[in-house]
């Protein structure tokens, strides 16, 4: 063992030799672990030790050899010490895993009949490795292109449902980082019309030990171990390193499609859960560090060794710790630098923020973030709530974050099933959201716009369920939320009935369209255009097979709901008018010129004070003008473009609606219609009288 040195943390590769440091401040003695292929193990004492860091190097250690560090020090769980050095450790900073955890009580760092006695059973081998990487690789002439906020149309998706029943994918490739870069994805996502992928966890992960016992295991990949270490399972090109260059090759070819990477983190919590979980890295190299503790930050209370847990998860990690610190935000340079990801979606966001238990948006880590040259140039989106009361947050975090709007997707479920507070709730979501973002000088952008995520019902389940069926979760459908805001139209779960069906169809395009065309961020789940179904189930966290997984067949999918979704988008990027970038001020931006926004009654009047408060109003015509826009273009020139009046109808009955007759537009033409009897193409002029199906959308363009 050579000296090495404390930086950078991890395992660095060299033709020299290897340089290995983990962060261990409380221990007494650290060994890196190299395994031959034959799984023979080779300690070697990490002699040095600087700054909590333990360190040396290895000459002959080349990339995709496996490693795992051994750490000695206290077993005093009741100050939060639970060093074992019969257990092997993953590297935190490791860039890949190989294997899986074997759930066996000797993954526990305590006795399997006393909790506050140290494990004497060796968990080697039933632990993954950490594994040595080349980082080397070709980009090439790789450049992201960065799209403004205004242009950006988010689909959230998951590497391996995305691909694992895609025919046009081949078979060995299905279910992986390369089978995401085919030809048969990256096509249809930019005849789509998106412009980034917001991918499910991919950072490596572990299934919970109770998922296990059920014969279950965890499919979205909530449960992170490695921050570095792009997940194993979804890599066609096997775990000793290969994940990585996979994965590298999938960005370069989406960059070169013209499409970002945006990857969904999960730095709230990790798989070791609450203090009776497995001890898989963290725990067993800095436990009191990491986690917080029920007691953290109370002037005079005693050390108690009891985990705060916010994210329902068993655990938090403490991002105030400075190594937790560290770990956080050189993970996310690495994403970026390393593997020219475009930016990333927080989950439960406001767990991070916490400083001695309370949010605080001028924590640490938000304040770092802000400042840091490469992250505040990506894509930050927060999900700002966690699993406690007071951990909401929407519309609370500063710039340059962005926000999932979830007041945009009750308010909108709400408006299509009739269930709505009123019209002037829906309204102000179309235009951005103007409540929780105007007043701090954020943009409509800052709201990222869904109906559905991954968490809860697909689309087509929201038309077709008003109740949740998670009996295949194993957990007595307890599990996944009861606040459906939901609409079966009158029979729960699939039929055969075509009127039901027609209806159905038009509803979940009613609510896509309605998504595409709001101000803000949009966001598709996958396969909600095509009319993915989940059975019912809006918790499918554990179901990786068919429920879960994206349907290709041509017989099932819903192409109607595909047009209209990729018919909005088109007309979202060919009009700025319906992407604009400052809010709306219900004036005209020129002398003489019709208002930037007006919003009208069925009658053709536009909306008075009274008409906002109609409790029976259900329909509302939506007035953009085109002529010309409030924002400038890129040289401070004026900008023109066809100005759009697009009408709701939720409503039971038919909406008799007069087009205006002012000097606004002379004439238009429908574009956008999922009311049958006006379809795309109708011409109508100034004074006409147009009848609104009930439950339709009509967009109609400036002719």
């Amino acid at each position: 063992m050579w000296p090495g040195r404390n930086w950078p943390l991890g395992s660095t590769w060299s033709e020299e030799s290897t340089n290995f440091a983990v962060h261990a401040p409380r221990a007494t003695a650290a060994w890196v672990c190299l395994f031959d292929d034959d799984g023979e193990e080779h300690r070697h004492r990490l002699t040095e030790q600087a700054l909590g860091i333990w360190h040396g190097a290895l000459p002959d250690v080349r990339p995709g050899t496996r490693y795992g560090y051994r750490v000695a020090g206290p077993w005093d769980p009741s100050q939060g010490m639970r060093f074992n050095p019969n257990k092997l450790l993953l590297d935190p900073f490791a860039r890949a895993v190989s294997g899986e955890v074997t759930v066996d009580p000797a993954i526990f760092g305590y006795a399997e009949d006393d909790p506050d006695r140290m494990s004497e059973s060796d968990s080697a081998p039933f632990v993954p490795r950490s594994v040595v990487v080349d980082d080397r690789f070709d980009w090439g002439d790789d450049r992201p292109h960065r799209y403004r906020w205004r242009d950006t149309v988010i689909y959230e998706m998951h590497v391996k449902g995305m691909t694992a029943l895609h025919d046009r994918v081949p078979e060995e490739l299905r279910g992986t980082y390369a089978g995401l870069a085919t030809p048969a994805v990256v096509d249809y996502l930019k005849d789509l019309g998106v412009t980034a992928v917001e991918l499910l966890p991919v950072h490596q992960f572990v299934s919970e030990p109770a998922l296990v016992a059920r014969g279950l295991t965890n499919y979205w990949g909530y449960n992170s171990i490695g921050y570095f270490a792009p997940h194993n399972a979804y890599s066609a090109s096997g775990d000793r390193g290969g994940q990585v260059t996979e994965f590298k090759a999938m960005v370069k070819a989406y960059h070169d499609a013209g499409l970002e990477v945006i990857l969904d983190v999960v730095y709230n919590h990790t798989a070791e859960a609450g203090v009776e979980g497995p001890t898989l890295s963290f725990r067993g190299l800095d436990d009191r560090g990491f986690y917080c503790r029920v007691n953290d930050g109370v002037s005079g209370a005693p050390y108690q060794d009891t985990y705060w847990d916010v994210t329902g998860c068993g655990n938090t990690v403490d991002a105030s710790d400075p190594f937790a610190l560290r770990l956080i935000l050189d993970s996310l340079r690495y994403w970026v630098t390393e593997m020219h990801v475009d930016g990333f979606r927080f989950d439960l966001m406001s767990a991070l923020t916490r400083v001695h238990h309370r949010v605080d948006m001028g924590c640490h880590l938000l304040m770092a973030i802000g400042q840091d040259p490469i992250l505040r140039h990506v894509k930050l989106i927060a999900e700002p709530w966690d699993a406690s009361m007071d951990g909401y947050r929407v519309g609370e975090f500063p710039p340059p974050w962005v926000e999932w709007n979830d007041q945009y997707r009750d308010e909108i479920r709400d408006f299509w099933r009739n269930h709505s507070p009123g019209i002037r709730s829906v309204a102000t979501r179309l235009a951005g959201s103007s409540d929780l973002y105007l007043d701090d000088g954020r943009s409509p952008y800052a709201s990222v716009n869904f109906v559905t995520a991954h968490d809860g019902f697909t689309l087509r389940d929201l038309v077709s369920y008003e109740q949740k069926h998670n009996e295949a979760n194993g957990e007595d459908n307890r599990d996944g939320s009861d606040n459906n805001r939901s609409w079966n139209h009158g029979v729960e779960g699939e039929t055969d009935d075509p009127v039901l069906l027609t209806v159905r169809r038009r509803q979940a395009a009613n609510m896509m369209a309605t998504l595409c065309l709001s101000n803000g961020v949009p966001m598709i789940t996958a396969g909600d255009e095509r009319g993915r179904t989940q059975g019912g189930n809006n918790n499918a966290y554990a179901q990786d097979n068919e429920t879960s997984w994206v349907d290709w067949r041509p017989d099932d999918a819903w192409l109607d709901v595909y047009e209209v979704t990729k018919t909005a988008l088109r007309l979202r990027r060919e009009h700025p008018a319906l992407r604009q970038r400052h809010w709306f001020e219900g004036r005209p931006t020129i002398r003489g010129g019709p208002k930037d926004l007006a919003w009208l009654h069925p009658s053709g009047r536009e909306m008075t004070g009274d008409d906002w408060h109609d409790p029976d109003l259900r329909a509302i015509g939506m007035f953009v003008s085109g002529s010309p826009l409030r924002a400038p273009g890129p040289r401070g020139e004026q900008q023109v473009d066809k100005s759009f009046m697009i009408w709701i109808n939720s409503d039971w009955l038919p909406q008799r609606v007069d087009f205006p007759e002012n000097d606004w537009v002379q004439a238009g033409e429908v574009v956008l219609s999922t009311d049958a009897r006006l379809p795309i193409g109708t011409h109508v002029k100034a004074g006409d009288r147009l009848s609104i199906g009930r439950r339709t959308v009509v967009v109609l363009r400036e002719a």
